[in-house]
């Protein structure tokens, strides 16, 4: 017998945290890299939200707190979820973790049962499915419409079975920044009216990273009628620029809530308690810098997309929100790259292109959809217009 657990054999390490680890290590060996992996906005914490940690430090708050969240966190978060969403939650219906991905990672160990069933509709964000694997379920894929990135009333219905316990639910999406629309959102719950088994885990964590005219809605707020079988997950990082700072929270039924504090008090217990006062001023304060650094997001999008659009072999849609783009490569596989070696997966591609070219991308079969490789436009306009030229050329070299 092995010492390491079994089940950490079917599990991948996160593909988005392997490709920003080789580029720091290709740039500490002196290469000229540019790292368009990590989802992590470049602008700093607000000094508001600074401020309030500083405070908190020096007032002393530096103590344990409770398991899943201070009660003046939990108020935030509760007025933040009417004012936003129009969702009533009282505080025994609010959870704080240790950043988004524990929030979700609580929920599925705190329901999951050997042989439930979770859906997860492509291309999904890399941790969804090992999650549901560590926890000892079944992560089942729904594929989206490989244009929009969204999936069908049709191929919901399709997928669930008696088993299903959870759909996992992301708009905007990581790691096309597709987002559905309310029209949309409320074709899915329809579906989901009809199967009163299946709960809804849905990540909203880039709510208020949105473009042009598109509206966020969130499932318990298009259907009232789903509200007490839905976790609404939200956080921080994205929107307030805290990707450090670990914050991550929820809104739920009170009993799901209080099972997963049960699976918190075990393992990390609470949250930084310094992070957790920053966090109530990031829910409370301004929130004027939300839309100037939007502006400068979509300013990215366009011109990323744009460029990749003019680069040989290369289709990008046009994403509603998040900070991603995912183009298709699907016009490069079966040409061969300078190196000689023939491009025949999105793996091989990102590989090439990383070798050649010094840029960082995920490819798409990570995030279960490929042919594909997505950017991150959470760095700065010069690296990325540098970045993209390069993938030009790349691409113009391919034969």
């Amino acid at each position: 017998m092995g010492f390491i657990a079994d089940s950490l054999s079917r599990v991948k390490p996160s593909a988005t945290i392997a490709v920003t680890t080789k580029a720091r290590e290709l740039k500490a060996a002196g290469r000229d890299v540019i790292g368009l992996g990590a989802g992590e906005p470049d602008f700093d914490t607000p000094d508001n939200i600074k401020a309030a940690a500083v405070a908190a430090i020096n007032e002393g708050k530096t103590k344990y707190t409770a398991v899943d969240g201070t009660p003046e966190l939990k108020q935030a978060i509760s007025a933040k979820f009417l004012r936003d969403n129009g969702l009533k939650y009282e505080p025994n219906q609010i959870t704080v973790g240790t950043g988004g991905k524990q929030v979700l990672y609580n929920a599925l160990i705190a329901t999951i049962n050997p042989g439930d069933e979770v859906l997860i509709p492509t291309p999904y964000w890399v941790s969804y499915p090992d999650m549901v694997l560590l926890a000892g379920g079944e992560p089942v894929v729904v594929e989206a419409d490989q244009k929009t990135f969204k999936i069908t009333p049709e191929a919901l219905e399709a997928a669930i079975t008696p088993k299903t316990k959870w759909l996992i639910f992301n708009s905007p999406s990581n790691p096309s920044g597709a987002g559905y629309t309310r029209d949309e959102l409320k074709a899915l719950t329809n579906v989901l009216l009809k199967h009163p088994h299946v709960w809804v885990m849905s990540d909203d964590m880039y709510e208020h990273l949105v473009y042009d005219d598109f509206e966020f809605t969130t499932p318990a707020q298009v259907e009232p009628q789903l509200y007490d079988r839905t976790l609404t997950v939200n956080g921080v990082s994205k929107a307030y620029s805290m990707t450090g700072w670990r914050i991550g929270y929820a809104g739920g039924p009170a009993d799901l809530i209080k099972a997963m504090a049960k699976v918190q008090s075990q393992s990390t217990s609470n949250p930084c308690s310094i992070s957790q006062a920053a966090a109530v001023e990031a829910l409370n304060g301004t929130q004027d810098f939300i839309p100037i650094n939007n502006k400068v997001f979509q300013d990215r999008r366009d011109l990323v997309v744009s460029m990749l659009n003019q680069s040989s072999g290369l289709e990008c849609p046009v994403p509603e929100g998040a900070f991603y783009v995912f183009p298709s490569c699907a016009g490069t596989i079966g040409k061969t790259a300078p190196s000689g070696k023939v491009i025949e997966t999105d793996l091989d591609f990102a590989g090439e292109l990383l070798e050649t070219e010094g840029v960082a991308v995920v490819p798409g079969s990570a995030f279960g959809l490929g042919p594909n490789f997505r950017v991150s436009y959470a760095t700065s306009t010069e690296a990325l217009t540098e970045a993209c030229t390069r993938i030009q050329r790349f691409c113009g070299n391919l034969k």
